[in-house]
This record gives structure tokens, sequence and C-alpha cells, in this order.
């Protein structure tokens, strides 16, 4: 590992922000940063804005033109050497003249995975990688997942009390944690490609299930309802009036006449397996979403469907808020039913765990030592 100066560590935490700049707007593309230094003064910048328009390297040499040559390119992913949508960034930075790359992270892309590197070397340029590795692959969790295992990464977002409810006796949540709370919910919602939810916290809830930040939502992620005997009422708000592009029910076969008023609200109607219980299959359902280019499912759902998730395996990391009450009660719910296991040797192991405040509520987000890219850190600098 090459020492890095404080400068290249500045340079390449600038890369990373103006990857941030695009989350959410990517997908199944990752998001990539580029900073172009020459004496020390940035020239140039770039991030990817999303799939089909030039990528962060590009942007960057465009901005510094002349300039580029002979200076030093830093950028959080590896740069292409394929051809895809857009011709491949190693030409682009070989034609400008770039003396150095600085890569935070090789690109686990089959296509790429190392090839883009090797590339720029052979053409004579200097290409250190490495800086801020675990950070820059962090950046990109959802992308590292999909491209390797054509599976969705998955987180599972809860809300309960410090005793574990997450509704009362009567059923009652609303609301459980406070507004900071739910406003990082909403990022969670827009840095996500979908939302999944149970039927039968629709019911209970309607929910909109949209991405409510300050100023403009470039796109609202997928909703996805999973309602194995639909029941899902046809008026119910998780439609709206983008409901036949943004939403797709998840459900077993049922006859065409009782599908045919649902096909009218949504994108698509996606008929999965059940087991003895009714239950569908989700993992199945991962796979189709992935095949779809969904990259990434935020799942809001209740006590039900978070235990069908985790007794899926499908859960990559969990985002559970705990608010400073106690519910108590026989008939309350927890956060996660299911099947779950016969001994606590059995007990899924949460690791890299990270806890935040937003006032008196506690965020605790941490991965399921299951999960596949082994990252092991967080993007916090």
């Amino acid at each position: 590992m090459p020492d890095f100066t404080e400068s290249d560590l500045t340079f390449m935490r600038r890369a990373m922000a103006l990857a941030l700049s695009a989350t959410g707007l990517t997908s199944p593309n990752p998001l990539v940063g580029c900073v172009i230094v020459a004496q020390g003064e940035v020239v140039g910048s770039g991030f990817h804005p999303r799939a089909g328009e030039p990528h962060a390297e590009v942007f960057a040499l465009r901005e510094a033109g002349d300039r580029a040559r002979d200076a030093d390119l830093y950028v959080t992913l590896e740069p292409c050497n394929h051809q895809g949508r857009t011709p491949p960034c190693t030409k682009a930075i070989i034609k400008a003249g770039i003396r150095r790359v600085f890569i935070g992270t090789l690109d686990p892309n089959p296509e790429v995975a190392g090839r883009g590197a090797d590339f720029l070397k052979a053409a004579g340029i200097t290409v250190e990688t490495g800086l801020l590795e675990e950070k820059c692959r962090q950046l990109n969790e959802f992308w590292n997942k999909f491209i390797t295992t054509k599976r969705p990464f998955v987180t599972l977002k809860s809300a309960a009390s410090l005793d574990g409810r997450i509704a009362t006796r009567s059923g009652h949540s609303q609301w459980i944690t406070n507004e900071k709370s739910r406003n990082y919910v909403h990022q969670l919602r827009a840095a996500h490609d979908a939302i999944l939810i149970g039927i039968g916290t629709l019911l209970k809830d309607n929910p909109r299930l949209t991405a409510r930040l300050p100023g403009e939502i470039l796109r609202n992620p997928y909703r996805i309802i999973v309602d194995s005997m639909l029941r899902t009422p046809l008026d119910f708000k998780i439609f709206g009036s983008d409901g036949r592009d943004r939403v797709l029910l998840a459900t077993r076969m049922h006859p065409e006449d009782k599908l045919a008023p649902y096909r009218k609200l949504v994108k698509d109607i996606l008929i999965l397996p059940s087991n003895d219980l009714g239950q569908l299959d989700l993992e199945e359902l991962m796979k189709i979403l992935a095949q779809r280019g969904i990259s990434s499912v935020l799942i809001e759902g209740g006590s039900e469907i978070n235990g069908s998730a985790l007794d899926n395996r499908i859960i990559d990391k969990i985002c559970f808020f705990y608010a400073p009450i106690l519910v108590g009660g026989r008939g309350s719910l927890g956060m996660i039913s299911g099947e779950g296991v016969n001994s606590i040797d059995q007990a899924v192991t949460i690791t890299d765990i990270s806890i935040r405040n937003f006032d008196d509520d506690i965020c605790v987000e941490g991965y399921l030592s299951n999960r596949v890219d082994g990252n092991t850190s967080n993007l916090q600098s």
C-alpha cells in the first residue's frame, strides 16, 4: 500500500462528496466522483449523474481541458475499460495526457475487475489503488452486491420503543419516532431504488411511501406491495398519480378477473410461488427485481414481512430506530416475527454497528454477518 499524503486524502474525499451528490439517481450504475489536480489546484471535477450519461471522468476531463495534461486524476471507482452505453473512460484519460491516477477501489464488475487499471498502467500512467478504499467501497455497497450476485442490496428499516415494540396492543404506532428520525427515513427512501411493504402494514397505515425531502425530488422509488391474497384496496394512497409507473404488486397466482383491476393501477404484477402458509418467496422476488435493474430495496414493513425477510435471508443491513419510550403489553407487536431460530447460537449476528442520535431517538445501523461484500467501514471521515 503506497503512502498517501494528506492532499491525496483531501482530493479523494472531494471526489467522494461529488459521487454522493447523485445518491439515488444512478442505478443500476454505481456512484462515482472524480477530481483532476494540476500543481495542487483542482482544475476539473465531475460525477456520474445517471445511467446512460457520461461517467465522472469525462465530466472532469471536459472541465480541465488542456490543463489535464500531466495532471493527477482522483476517482472513487476504477475507470471502465469496456464499451457500454458510453465509451471507455480509460481511453479518454490516456488521450488527455493524465500523469497519475489515484483509484479509491477496483470495480467488482466482472467486465472491469482490474482491467481498467491495468490498461492505464500499460499506457505508461502511474496508477495508485486503495486510497480511502473501504470508504469508497461502502459508497457503492448497493452496486457491489448487485453486480456480483445479481440480487439487490436489502436494508431492513424498523422503528420501535426501547422495549422493542413497533405498535401497542391495539395496533397504534404513529408516531413512535420523532421528526428528525422520520426525515432520515425519507433520505433512505430517496437513496434506494424500491420500498417494499407487506399487506398488513399497508392496510393499517395506508402510506404513500414517497420520498418527501426539501427541494425537488427527481425520482421516487418503486413501491412494492407484497400481498398474496390480493387484499390491497384499489383506492389507497400508494397508487398516487404515478402508480402506473412506480408501483409493483407481488402476489401468487390468481384468476385473471381478480388481477384485472390491479393491472390498471400498477406497472406490473409479479406472480411468485408461495409456501404452505401462503407466504410469498421473497428470494425469488429479489431475483425478479434484479432482472428489472432494481439494485436496492428498503423494507418498511411490519413484524410479519420483517420476519419473512429474515427467514429468507435476503437482508444485508438493518436500520433500527429506538424511541425513549416503553410500551409493554402481551399483545403488542415486536420488530420481527416469522419462524426465527430454535437456539441463540443460531441467531444472525450483526456486525460493523454504528449508532447515531436524532435528538432523543437512537438509530442503530449494522450489517448481517452473511452479507456479500464484506465491507467493514462507514462513510464518516
